[in-house]
């Protein structure tokens, strides 16, 4: 049995040498001649690939999808949840399609080809807002839940809180900061995406755990019969019940956005023919995931399921057990943000490079440029979510602009540009209605912060 040993190896060579096209995209080289000393890389394998695009996906919106099925119902809500995934995978297919034809090994390159040095640099800021508004989040949470929080003048213990008393090693401020020392800061110094394949797998069976437990619970209610027939359809009875279906749209719309990766997996791919079915299995993984989330967290708390289903676990289940169980839950979550963390952060300091360094050479082979970068964005990051309270209500606004237009503005907009001729009369429909359906779920978005935000300003006035 030789057949894997003849021309598969020729293929997989001149894989791991292909020099980078567009110097100024940024972009991690699978392998450089002039690297002296850096080891040895035989591509990366299609299982590590698929968990790291997965832990890409399931970040913290996996808490929000639960409150969609209160709105849509399960019907409509699990077909949607399909819906998006469907058309996640369309959008990278055009990336792939157009990247292969313009031979760009970056959405940044793919970007500077269709649109030049602005729509690279376009993209660039767009994943610098994205990625850095999702990690101050995932630390504000992380804090929350391990330290607790305030609000309207209401304490909400942590975990460690909890457990141990409030002390001052305990406290938000310590804790990010041995979080960010002794966890992000090692995880962020690997120079390949590949080599984050062993955590991606542990955030992604950290989900399962959360999932597990919620269907246990979800199990035990429903044999002692203390659990109602989750809502199948919506509740519209006016016009007021039929606009707040919309407001879901901006959850659903960003639950699969993973496009800033997808490049930097390809590259480093053993056998770049991998891709699409690399991508599909991600998406059908984290797809069967978000059904079953939604599906058991909203039969388990029903029309009582908040935004943030969590924030239901902060409470008595009714079961035996039940506080052991919601510290199980809430310590899992947030392990499985802090594996997350340097997934979003790898795209993040390459995309930083190649703003701030578009003529240098890559970034892998600059050891002060690599660490002078990476202590900084870190820094920031741990300032915001310290420092900087407002600092959520902000990433709001531009978050959702960013994450949309990352997932499906740009890649409809490159295949609308078509500046190589592959498109077809198909291919344009979709990328006309990825575009109508990104501004509408990005508007809808909008207006329902700004109108909470007016809200909660308001009610803290009176």
């Amino acid at each position: 049995m030789t057949t894997g040993d003849i021309t598969p190896k020729k293929e997989r060579k001149s894989r791991r040498s292909k020099r980078v096209v567009d110097e100024k995209a940024p972009l991690l080289p699978k392998q450089q001649d002039e690297a002296a000393g850096y080891d040895e890389f035989n591509g990366a394998s299609f299982t590590g690939a698929v968990f790291n695009l997965s832990t890409t996906i399931v970040g913290a919106g996996i808490m929000a999808l639960p409150a969609t099925m209160k709105v849509l119902g399960l019907i409509l809500g699990i077909a949607m949840i399909i819906f998006m995934a469907f058309l996640t995978d369309a959008s990278i297919e055009f990336l792939l399609r157009f990247s292969r034809a313009g031979k760009s090994t970056s959405y940044g390159g793919l970007m500077g080809d269709a649109f030049g040095k602005y729509g690279r640099i376009f993209l660039q800021i767009c994943v610098l807002v994205n990625n850095i508004g999702v990690l101050i989040v995932y630390m504000i949470i992380i804090g929350d839940v391990l330290s607790g929080t305030s609000s309207s003048g209401v304490h909400h213990s942590g975990v460690l809180e909890g457990w141990f008393g409030e002390h001052w090693w305990n406290g938000r401020t310590f804790v990010l900061l041995v979080t960010t020392l002794g966890i992000f800061s090692p995880l962020a110094c690997f120079k390949r995406i590949d080599s984050l394949r062993f955590t991606s797998a542990l955030s992604v069976a950290l989900a399962v755990v959360f999932l597990v437990i919620t269907v246990g619970i979800a199990i035990i209610k429903l044999i002692s019969g203390t659990i109602m027939m989750p809502r199948l359809l919506p509740d519209v009875t006016d016009l007021t019940s039929f606009w707040k279906l919309f407001t879901v749209v901006p959850v659903l719309v960003t639950a699969y956005i993973c496009h800033y990766n997808v490049h930097s997996i390809d590259n480093e791919l053993e056998d770049s023919t991998q891709i699409k079915p690399v991508v599909r299995t991600a998406l059908g993984l984290c797809s069967s995931v978000y059904i079953m989330i939604s599906f058991f967290g909203f039969l388990l708390f029903g029309d009582g399921t908040l935004d943030d289903v969590l924030a239901n676990f902060d409470t008595d289940l009714g079961i035996p057990y039940s506080s052991l169980l919601n510290d199980a839950v809430r310590v899992s979550y947030v392990a499985h943000l802090m594996l997350v963390f340097p997934i979003v952060f790898y795209p993040l300091r390459l995309n930083m490079d190649g703003l701030l360094f578009p003529s240098a050479r890559p970034l892998v082979l600059s050891n002060t440029r690599f660490a002078c970068i990476t202590v900084g964005l870190i820094t920031v990051i741990f300032l915001g979510a310290n420092f900087i309270p407002s600092i959520w209500d902000a990433f709001q606004f531009t978050g959702a602009t960013a994450a949309v237009c990352l997932g499906f503005i740009f890649p409809a907009a490159v295949t609308l540009r078509d500046h190589h001729f592959i498109a077809t009369k198909k291919d344009k429909i979709l990328a006309l209605f990825m575009v109508v359906l990104a501004v509408f779920s990005n508007a809808i978005a909008i207006y329902s912060d700004a109108y909470a935000l007016f809200k909660k300003n308001s009610g803290a006035r009176a």
